[in-house]
């Protein structure tokens, strides 16, 4: 390999490379030299798709996470597991080539300690994966509210951008629009979706669906009302929004919009109350899209929520739904084994989801289990001969 410096120039860096090819010398193939790194054993499978990950990082949050993974603190997580497993695969399989004399080299109490632990510690992993997820691709905050609350100039003056069709006419948005804004490090992904009503209209009630489901899958609900209306109007409407979310799995803001308006006052301080009364644990903010009026406070109220209350970020995160699957299969492994403990199955069954646990745990790492791996430790930790 190679190292060249050369001026910036594009001339000269294209007649450099084809220079370079008419001597014999061929391009890098994407990704190659990760993948020497992960072939020669300098690194695992889950180290070299976090070097992917800190590449096309876009918030310091995402690049922590990455660099985490890359310098291998959840591999090492999973090779501890893995190596236990293993440990206890082996006295197994012992267990079989005495088949004959009745002993029990593997303590069940034993396993069943290690099984509770291990499944701890798996469900910590997956549980992780929202945290991580919205940390890589950005954490989704749906914008939800009545018509012509004021939504889509919302995301347009957060996003510095018309990026949203705004329109005085009921039902405008008809599907929901996504987009990325980094703010002070994190990575917020912004969900503008339909406005919610009882509708007849097929196109409208569909994108009204589609805003429910998102609705759903978001770690932040902004719930925008238009604070020049009547305040037993909002409170209704609030009502109805409250109800299709969940305050303690997701942040919520109440934003009263069109504070440029009059008659705000008095709802404002109604909306408080009535937050207060009903037990909703959110944050009531005035604004006015229009006038890009609260838009900085709504931002840093966003960080601050989302710091305050993920302070886990800088742990071991599950970010590849790749990962998230293998998990869940170590994870059902463990549950078909404490089942055959508890039917007392034979120990060849056992062994065989002890295995599997172990392949599953090792299709991270891009390792498998072999036999001489599993010999290896028996002959490590017992004479054969005696």
């Amino acid at each position: 390999m190679a190292e060249i410096c050369t001026h910036a120039s594009g001339f000269i860096v294209s007649r450099l490379l084809e220079l370079l090819l008419q001597s014999g010398v061929r391009s890098a193939e994407p990704g190659e030299f990760t993948r020497r790194a992960f072939m020669n054993g300098r690194m695992d499978l889950a180290q070299a798709e976090a070097v992917a990950d800190v590449i096309a990082a876009e918030s310091e949050a995402a690049h922590r996470v990455a660099m985490n993974q890359m310098r291998g603190g959840f591999s090492s997580e999973l090779m501890q597991m893995r190596s236990e497993l293993l440990e206890m695969t082996s006295l197994m399989e012992l267990e079989l080539d005495f088949s004959e004399e009745d002993v029990e080299f593997a303590d069940r109490s034993r396993l069943r300690n290690l099984l509770a632990h291990l499944d701890g510690h798996l469900e910590r992993l997956i549980a992780s994966f929202r945290l991580g997820n919205a940390i890589r691709n950005g954490v989704p905050v749906a914008i939800v509210g009545p018509v012509n609350a004021g939504k889509s100039t919302l995301l347009n003056a957060l996003l510095e951008d018309d990026r949203a069709i705004v329109s005085d006419i009921a039902g405008t948005t008809r599907d929901t629009i996504e987009e990325t804004l980094n703010i002070d490090g994190v990575l917020f992904r912004f969900i503008d979706t339909a406005g919610l009503r009882e509708t007849s209209e097929s196109i409208e009630k569909s994108g009204i669906e589609r805003s429910l489901r998102k609705l759903s899958e978001a770690s932040v609900v902004l719930v925008v009302l238009d604070a020049s209306s009547p305040s037993d109007g909002l409170e209704t409407e609030l009502n109805q929004i409250v109800k299709k979310i969940n305050p303690p799995a997701q942040q919520v803001l109440v934003l009263l919009n069109k504070s440029d308006k009059s008659g705000w006052n008095k709802n404002v301080i109604d909306i408080n109350n009535y937050v207060s009364r009903i037990g909703l644990d959110a944050v009531v903010l005035k604004i006015s899209a229009k006038d890009k009026i609260g838009i900085d406070a709504l931002k840093k109220e966003l960080v601050s929520n989302w710091k305050v209350n993920n302070k886990s970020s800088d742990q071991t995160l599950v970010t590849n739904i790749r990962h998230l699957e293998a998990l869940r299969n170590a994870r059902t492994s463990l549950l078909r084994i404490r089942e055959g403990l508890d039917q007392q199955r034979p120990s060849d069954l056992i062994a065989q989801d002890l295995r599997d646990a172990i392949e599953s745990l090792g299709s991270i790492l891009g390792q498998s289990i072999t036999p001489d791996e599993v010999l290896g430790n028996i002959f490590k930790h017992f004479c054969i001969g005696k």
